[in-house]
C-alpha cells in the first residue's frame, strides 16, 4: 500500500490552521477539525509549491503575536486561513 501523502499521482488539498501552519492533505481524506482548505484539488507538486510560497515563517501565529507584544512591533504578518489564500487559490 502506497503512503497517501507521498503518492505523486494523487490529488491533494493544502490546509491551514489557526496557527498559520500548512499541511499537504490527500483530497479523499476528510479534513481534520481545526483545518481549512486554502488550495483545493491539485497535484502534489502544485500544492507543495503553494506551501513553499505561502508558508515562509515556520513560527506559529501565537508565538509571532507574543514576540511582537514583547518587542512592541509586529515582525511577521500572521497567516489567517482566509487571508492567506487569494481568490484564485481558494477553491472549495
Amino acid at each position: 500500500m502506497t503512503n497517501p501523502f507521498e503518492d505523486e499521482t494523487a490529488t491533494y488539498h493544502v490546509l491551514i490552521n489557526d496557527e498559520g501552519q500548512h499541511s499537504l492533505w490527500p483530497s479523499f481524506k476528510e479534513v481534520p477539525k481545526g483545518w481549512t482548505i486554502v488550495r483545493s484539488s491539485d497535484s502534489r507538486a502544485a500544492c507543495l509549491e503553494f506551501i513553499n510560497q505561502h508558508w515562509t515563517d515556520m513560527r506559529p501565529n501565537s508565538l509571532v503575536r507574543r514576540m511582537s507584544q514583547q518587542t512592541g512591533h509586529l515582525s511577521h504578518e500572521t497567516a489567517e486561513p482566509q487571508a492567506r489564500a487569494s481568490s484564485s487559490d481558494a477553491q472549495s
